[in-house]
């Protein structure tokens, strides 16, 4: 019997590409592919991208052309590039990167196996190449030896797939694909298509499933995971049906769209213990004019408005947000502005962005005037993480102190160091056991950085519930 083959799978981007990469190693596992822990081992490479960004796509370009020296050493080495890179680039990939064998947009991962299979025996009888391809769904196009696979399947959600965890500490558990929103910088919607909300039955089963498996903390994943609405289920009722499910302990969310932050919701993270104190918001931008050239659907009153819900119904929740610095058309008053609306709100964390366009969004299309310099997008970028870090320093300085539960998720960067999370999703070093890991330990935050905290283990519980 031949050995199987050895299948490597190298995620980059957000949580829901993270939660495709253990999707794919799942199915790769299930056709009797070995999965490896590098790109040398392997028979089969496959680059899980991301789109959001023109930067993120560079680097996945850089690191297939460096994959090419290891097929130069083993020219058998298949190499594919899947998720919404792949899918945006489409044939385009394949022109640009000759050494790339396989072009798998999100919805194919269903199809990976016999895509594969079909690439693998391109030099054989062409006939039973073909009769391989016709299993697979939608758009394809092959090319001496090398396959794209690039439909948008709306009825395409991976029920029944098994999936390959990557932490056996924390799942994510993709609730939604897709996006029904149109916001002008975002080519979301472009490479994953419209919104698809999974059966409520079978996420509770997937969860009931991680909870079996000594997993208490699930993230629930999708592009407006709040939006979800599947037959009579809305997101609240889904939400707290998953924080009571035996054995979960730790319930997140990400990322919600503030349109769809309501009374009700906060009414199920208050009354539901295992919900975190934890909320990630995006605002993208402080000023009515740009978030309505962003189409973003609200006005800053009204993200006010909902923030100041949010702390009331929770004082003590950390908050985090989404910033895009000179976004085409922004004035220099404007993003004043959102400084402004930072400096008022104080969010915990914040993930800062320069605007990047991205073909095929409609940000593109507007006049090229009104497309901000490369050194003053940068300056007003720098600006913004200054604000935001300073804010997030103030905010964790005044939390020295604090006797958190931490659950521990993996090592420290020193030895001997273990690093966790708070149910506030604050990061926190401090000395334990690697034993210790996947445990819940009561934690005193002694120091921070500005960004993270270091702290000492007042005392251990494995398996207890924290008196």
């Amino acid at each position: 019997m031949a050995a199987p083959k050895k299948a490597y799978v190298e995620t980059y981007g957000c949580q829901m590409n993270i939660s495709d990469g253990e999707l794919m190693s799942g199915v790769l596992a299930s056709h009797g592919y070995e999965l490896v822990h590098t790109p040398e081992e392997a028979d089969v490479v496959l680059v899980n991208t991301c789109a959001i960004r023109e930067h993120a796509e560079t680097r996945v370009l850089g690191r297939v052309a460096q994959l090419n020296g290891l097929k130069e050493e083993k020219p058998e080495l298949v190499i594919g590039v899947t998720g919404c890179m792949a899918q945006r680039m489409g044939d385009t990939l394949l022109a640009q990167a000759p050494y790339v064998d396989l072009v798998m947009g999100p919805d194919g991962y269903r199809a990976l196996p016999e895509a594969l299979h079909a690439v693998s025996r391109a030099g054989e009888d062409s006939a039973a190449v073909q009769t391989q391809l016709v299993t697979l769904e939608g758009p394809r196009k092959r090319t001496s030896g090398r396959l794209s696979v690039l439909d948008l399947d709306v009825s395409e959600n991976y029920e029944g797939l098994e999936v390959r965890r990557t932490s056996s500490v924390a799942a994510w558990v993709p609730i939604q694909r897709g996006c029904n929103h149109r916001c002008t910088f975002c080519i979301v919607p472009y490479v994953r298509g419209p919104e698809k909300n999974r059966d409520p039955e079978a996420v509770l089963d997937e969860i009931r499933e991680v909870a079996a498996g000594g997993i208490g903390e699930v993230t629930l994943l999708g592009q407006t995971v709040n939006s979800y609405q599947a037959g009579e289920w809305d997101f609240p009722r889904l939400l707290q049906a998953v924080a009571r499910i035996p054995g979960i302990r730790r319930v997140r969310f990400t990322s919600p769209h503030p349109n769809d932050v309501t009374p009700e919701l906060m009414e199920v993270m208050v009354r539901e213990e295992a919900i975190c104190e934890q909320l990630h918001l995006p605002l993208q931008a402080g000023n009515d004019r740009t978030l309505k050239r962003m189409l973003r659907r609200h006005t800053v009153a009204e993200f006010l408005q909902k923030v100041e819900m949010i702390r009331e119904a929770i004082p003590d929740i950390a908050m985090s947000t989404d910033i895009i610095a000179a976004f085409p058309g922004e004035t220099e008053g404007e993003f004043q502005d959102t400084l402004s609306i930072l400096r008022e709100i104080r969010f915990d964390d914040a993930f800062t962005y320069r605007f990047s366009p991205r073909e095929g969004t409609p940000a593109t299309r507007f006049p090229e005037a009104d497309l901000i310099p490369e050194q003053e997008g940068k300056a007003r970028l720098d600006q913004l993480i200054q604000v935001t870090r300073g804010i997030q320093r103030e905010i964790n300085e005044a939390e020295v102190g604090r006797v958190e539960e931490i659950l521990v998720e993996k090592e420290g960067k020193v030895p001997g160091d273990l690093l966790g999370r708070t149910r506030r999703a604050k990061v926190v070093v401090f000395p334990g056991d690697a034993l210790q890991i996947g445990s819940y330990q009561t934690v005193e935050l002694l120091r921070t950085t500005g960004a993270t905290f270091g702290g000492i283990a007042m005392e251990t519980r494995v398996g207890e519930e924290p008196k």
